[in-house]
């Protein structure tokens, strides 16, 4: 009898734990592998691909990568042509089944400043058609993308519905109370003084936000090199503006970028986190953002 009870026991042990298998998500961003982690709790198992410290713009999946992607059952991706790969690898998921969910889709996307065009001021257009991928300085377009990732987990588990959706609402709260943070801070800086020097022009989101310009010693992607017609202007810009700092980013810097301090004498004004997170407090996306305000306001003030 004793036997028989124990054999039961293990054998529903067994089956709780078959049942309680974590959704396996794979991301190609390190932004929604970090909402994914806060909504999916212990229901999900996330596998970053594309980890912190790697610059997106110039990476490609090894055969590993493609490997884990097929493997998993829901992919994370940025979109808006972030991922130069992504249609690539679009029949492969497919033929694997695994569901692609794409943040870009569900954001409102502007466009990014211009690069080099002759005669026209690249501070302050707009190129002609070349869209900003970098989405998730918007604190509303992240709260969409969270809402978008929660719908997608309780597709592919509905019996974590109830815990996908109080994760989801609690981080909905925390998002909206950030936003509120993040203007109190930047309160402290007068209309004049909102003027961001960065290496690539990934800040476009945060400035349209929150009333900043953009001068982008790069263009929306950290391999478009600058012209030394494009610098000359730069330094020019910044000059006439009398802009108190230029930030380098936490993943790559154009060489032309000490060039620029010496020439300005603008102040280095410390490292921001443009395409994606960073490790320690900046490891998550309320940690990056605040780090980046802090930075931001500590510089211009």
């Amino acid at each position: 009898m004793m036997n028989r009870l124990l054999i039961a026991t293990a054998f529903l042990a067994w089956l709780t734990s078959a049942q309680a298998e974590p959704l396996r998500v794979a991301s190609l961003s390190t932004v929604m592998a970090d909402l994914a982690r806060q909504i999916g709790g212990e229901r999900v198992e996330v596998t970053e691909i594309v980890k912190a410290g790697v610059d997106p713009h110039i990476y490609e999946p090894t055969p590993g990568d493609r490997k884990t992607m097929a493997k998993s059952q829901i992919l994370l991706a940025s979109g808006l042509g972030f991922e130069g790969y992504l249609d690539k690898i679009r029949p492969g998921l497919e033929k694997s089944g695994v569901r692609l969910v794409v943040g870009g889709d569900v954001v409102k996307p502007i466009e990014g400043s211009c690069d080099e065009h002759e005669g026209h001021d690249h501070a302050h257009g707009h190129s002609h058609g070349t869209t900003d991928p970098h989405w998730w300085h918007s604190i509303s377009n992240v709260q969409a993308v969270a809402a978008q990732i929660c719908n997608a987990f309780v597709a592919a588990d509905p019996e974590g519905k109830a815990t996908y959706e109080m994760n989801n609402k609690n981080l909905q709260t925390r998002l909206a109370a950030l936003s509120k943070w993040v203007r109190l801070q930047l309160a402290a800086l007068p209309k004049a003084n909102r003027v961001l020097v960065t290496s690539h022009d990934a800040l476009g989101y945060f400035a349209k936000d929150n009333g900043f310009e953009i001068f982008a010693v790069q263009g929306i992607s950290t391999s478009d090199q600058p012209s030394s017609q494009k610098v000359k202007r730069l330094i020019g810009e910044i000059k006439a503006r009398k802009v108190k700092a230029i930030f380098a980013e936490n993943i790559e810097n154009p060489k032309v970028l000490e060039q620029i301090t010496n020439e300005t004498g603008a102040k280095p004004g410390g490292v921001l986190y443009a395409d994606g997170l960073g490790s320690g407090p900046a490891g998550t996306y309320e940690g990056m953002m605040k780090s980046n305000v802090s930075t931001i306001v500590e510089a211009l003030k």
